[in-house]
């Protein structure tokens, strides 16, 4: 995508094969899993946490987003982890791209991203449907089951499932990607590919991860004559111009990927498309 540094906090046991993966990462093996500490005792499981809380927090002023879930697994140790890490990063203004089990997390536990606007949720149509029953259900019993949560007007509910929790950006993925901050709603629509790939959603979250911190920087520029073509059709929300951007960026990237390899289309031949496509999209 062409971010300057990508640095990955995982368990020591994954580190060595991500590292393996592409040299160029900068991987921290810092997250503890419960099996390994199952006859600790409670204190010393919280001085364990804490170890890495503070190893995080330590990096988190250098990082311009955080991309939250992708691999991260459902280990109870690691998840009350990642959810002070979340608390630290929204005291640091730090934008936040919520997917995979993450979004697990955030779904059982709603206020850690309520109110933030910096926070994009990336679910697909499950995790939005289960999202909306969390958020919405209390106060309506269709809503209670989240088999019972209707298909159409996806637009219109996403944009109240938003604004009831405080402004976050949601992109709900699928054959159009909606995306809503609670106040407006985009739908990206353009390119695309008939082939679905596992893990083109990570794709997704570390290209929204990538676009907001430019769209936040670009947004706050004091010349708006600058900024005005963007604000007028997209939005003066970063989170919301990152998200759009990236949706696009991808679709275009997957539609690439499908021309040259059709069925057999897997998500490193998008990976392996972004450049061009990213080129052409947006040329410098």
């Amino acid at each position: 995508m062409g971010a300057d540094l990508a640095h990955v906090f995982c368990s020591k046991g994954a580190a060595t094969v991500i590292k393996s993966y592409s040299p160029e990462l900068i991987v921290h093996p810092t997250l503890e899993e419960s099996y390994l500490l199952s006859k600790l005792a409670e204190k010393e499981k919280e001085e364990i946490k804490q170890k890495v809380l503070e190893e995080v927090e330590k990096w988190l002023p250098r990082f311009d987003c955080l991309v939250i879930g992708p691999g991260l697994g459902r280990d109870p140790l690691i998840l009350d982890c990642v959810a002070a890490i979340i608390d630290s990063a929204k005291r640091d203004n730090i934008p936040m791209v919520i997917d995979g089990d993450a979004l697990f997390l955030v779904t059982n536990n709603p206020e850690l991203v309520c109110g933030y606007p910096l926070a994009i949720l990336t679910p697909n149509f499950n995790e939005y449907k289960r999202l909306v029953a969390r958020i919405m259900g209390p106060e309506n019993d269709v809503l209670s089951n989240y088999h019972d949560i209707p298909d159409n007007n996806i637009p219109s509910l996403l944009k109240v499932l938003a604004n009831r929790m405080g402004g976050v950006t949601i992109v709900q993925k699928g054959e159009k990607d909606i995306i809503s901050d609670g106040n407006s709603v985009l739908i990206s629509g353009f390119f695309g590919s008939p082939r679905r790939c596992g893990g083109q959603g990570d794709v997704l979250s570390g290209s929204i991860g990538v676009f907001t911190p430019w769209a936040r920087q670009f947004l706050s520029q004091q010349d708006q004559s600058v900024t005005k073509l963007v604000t007028e059709r997209l939005s003066k929300n970063p989170t919301l111009s990152g998200a759009f951007a990236g949706s696009l960026l991808v679709r275009k990237a997957a539609a690439t990927a499908f021309s040259q390899h059709k069925r057999s289309t897997v998500t490193t031949n998008i990976i392996d498309s972004l450049g061009i496509s990213m080129d052409e999209l947006f040329p410098l």
